[in-house]
């Protein structure tokens, strides 16, 4: 059972005062140790970890200052409270300045010592809690560079953290831009192969006849133009991971070549019968639908089946927006990042002139963007996903000149043509047309259910969504019939 009782040490040089305050913080549930002199009570700090320190500020010897330094030194998070009949207030500055919590002055009753005591364990109490969500935020919104706080994201970041301690192959699939690269690096630096390397292919990106040198290597004089031997990805990575991207695009020879490896954990360099074995932990990553190739016969199914071990599937952007003001103000901080060299070129610069060292800005700046931007960028669709967002926010940062705000009219045109339209599902008309009021409130009706629905019913959260008024929401809500 965890110890509930608080440690004190109370540091006093008056006896009767002493014993009588030990007995009254006894009875108040402390676990008090006494000390008579500064000199005693360091002597009990280095045998002890207490949480909180009481001491005279006058001591023989040793006075109460140098046990407060002394007890946070040894003991950053200790609670230090000041107690002296010379209470004066540069004692109170000091002592705050050195680390003290409080300070108490004498004469003083019983229960202002009680109320200082009690008030910073609950400082000390909501300061561990904030750092224990922070760290919790940190862990829910960020995982190795991916960034979310969709509910896709905190799952994606929970599935994580589960698989890069296995040796297990991996999946991952998602759109162009989705960040697979990324992700195949955050399970490698998470895993134990941490310290080995982590070797990326893209496939798709080197012609069929070099990629199978490229993966496998080759000896002397296995092609035309190989002059000498050479490792391949695969030897690269030994003890570590290899990264396989766009692994669809493989041909069939090849692709039965790697499913030797995935089996056997060995291979032949081209030009060579000798086996190598490697110990290799495959990450692989797809933008293709590799179960519908399967089907058409474009890939192999045991392959396939090697590879998806643990399948890991990245969301869009487009479906999670809620993303989007993250990552604009990571990459904002990223881009508007001061440039050292221009910052030396500057400095250099100034020197040269007369004036120098007077109206000077440091290279690099605080830039943020305009809601009306901001809109603009969750308006949008995203084919690209976090790739194109980030092109994106790296140009705007770029024709943002010296202005200290991202304005829509920095964005691309398509990205500001998709803020100027009302998103909303194509409307084929009949030829006897329809009915207007019926099918604009059913969309009304469709954005409130579902703004409702995101911020778990509060109205007040929901009409902020929808730029709405709240009593103006509360009126649509009876008119449109809808129970909230």
């Amino acid at each position: 059972m965890a110890d509930s009782r608080k440690h004190l040490l109370l540091v006093e040089d008056e006896a009767p005062l002493r014993e009588a305050l030990a007995e009254r913080l006894a009875e108040h549930g402390f676990d008090v140790e006494q000390a008579d002199t500064g000199e005693r009570a360091i002597e009990h700090l280095a045998d002890f970890a207490f949480d909180i320190v009481v001491t005279d500020l006058r001591l023989p010897g040793l006075d109460g200052t140098r046990v407060l330094e002394t007890a946070l030194l040894r003991y950053p998070d200790i609670i230090g409270i000041i107690v002296t009949g010379y209470g004066t207030v540069k004692d109170a500055v000091e002592a705050i300045k050195r680390g003290a919590t409080d300070f108490v002055t004498k004469p003083f009753q019983f229960d202002e010592l009680l109320h200082a005591l009690n008030s910073a364990l609950e400082q000390r109490r909501l300061r561990s809690e904030n750092a224990y969500l922070r760290s919790q935020l940190q862990e829910r919104y960020k995982f190795e560079g991916i960034i979310g706080r969709s509910p896709a994201m905190r799952i994606l970041f929970g599935l994580l953290e589960t698989v890069s301690s296995s040796a297990s192959t991996i999946l991952v699939s998602g759109e162009t831009g989705s960040g697979k690269e990324i992700v195949a690096r955050a399970i490698h630096h998470n895993s134990p192969r941490r310290a080995q390397r982590f070797v990326a292919l893209n496939c798709g990106a080197i012609p069929e006849t070099l990629l199978e040198a490229e993966l496998f290597g080759h000896v002397r004089g296995a092609f035309t133009g190989a002059i000498g031997t050479r490792q391949g990805r695969l030897e690269q990575a030994h003890k570590g991971t290899l990264f396989l991207d766009e692994v669809g695009t493989m041909s069939a020879g090849l692709q039965m070549k790697l499913l030797r490896v995935l089996q056997e954990r060995e291979f032949e360099r081209l030009g060579d019968t000798h086996s190598i074995k490697v110990d290799v932990r495959v990450v692989a990553a797809t933008n293709s639908d590799l179960k519908k190739m399967v089907a058409e016969g474009q890939f192999r199914e045991d392959l396939f089946y090697r590879l998806n071990v643990i399948p890991i599937e990245l969301p869009p952007l487009r479906d999670r927006k809620e993303d989007i003001p993250l990552l604009v103000q990571h990459f904002l901080k990223k881009f508007s990042a001061p440039d050292l060299h221009a910052q030396a070129t500057e400095a250099r610069a100034q020197s040269q002139r007369p004036d120098h060292g007077r109206n000077t800005e440091p290279a690099g700046r605080t830039l943020t963007i305009s809601q009306q931007a901001m809109r603009a960028l969750m308006a949008y669709s995203w084919p690209g996903n976090v790739r194109q967002l980030e092109n994106a926010i790296e140009r705007a940062v770029a024709l943002s000149g010296g202005r200290s705000q991202i304005e829509t009219a920095d964005l691309t045109p398509e990205i500001q043509q998709a803020s100027e339209s009302t998103v909303s599902p194509d409307v084929i008309l009949p030829e006897d047309g329809i009915d207007f009021e019926h099918y604009v409130s059913g969309i009304e009706r469709e954005l409130i259910r579902r703004a409702l629905e995101k911020t778990g019913g509060n109205k007040g959260q929901a009409s902020r969504l929808l730029n709405l008024k709240r009593t103006t929401l509360v009126e649509k809500l009876k008119r449109l019939e809808l129970q909230h």
